[in-house]
């Protein structure tokens, strides 16, 4: 009897182990990624907002967003985002006509990506009507 109430115990510790307690970070865009679509280089801005909510239980913090050539970042949190809330990157794309393959990594301290590290990507065609 002794054996078993220490086994359960032991598995009841190790189980508290893996439940990950921390910020969380869930993107609203399916697959992190978000679809401009065929745009037209004359009369869009180019600018899209990567929404998210911090699903955790300690602040979200962004501590840098990279993007790759042809976009840039305008706009990002710089404050920690508390669990519950709510917050948006915004990107820019640079409107160069043809296909839009581009990736924003998102550094953060989130546990639930591996080092915080959450790749968001941006994909479409500009032309030039």
């Amino acid at each position: 009897m002794k054996k078993i109430a220490t086994l359960i115990a032991v598995l009841f510790i190790s189980g508290m182990g893996f439940a990950q307690s921390g910020a969380k970070i869930e993107f609203k865009a399916k697959d992190n990624t978000i679809d401009y679509g065929t745009i037209s280089k004359k009369s869009d801005t180019g600018i899209r907002s990567f929404e998210f909510t911090n699903t955790g239980d300690a602040p979200l913090t962004i501590y840098d967003v990279l993007s790759t050539i042809g976009s840039t970042v305008p706009a990002k949190p710089t404050k920690p985002i508390m669990p519950g809330k709510t917050e948006k990157i915004d990107i820019k794309y640079n409107m160069a006509p043809g296909p839009i393959r581009k990736t924003i990594t998102v550094e953060s301290n989130a546990v639930n990506y591996e080092d915080g590290r959450i790749a968001l990507k941006i994909k479409g065609e500009v032309i030039l009507d």
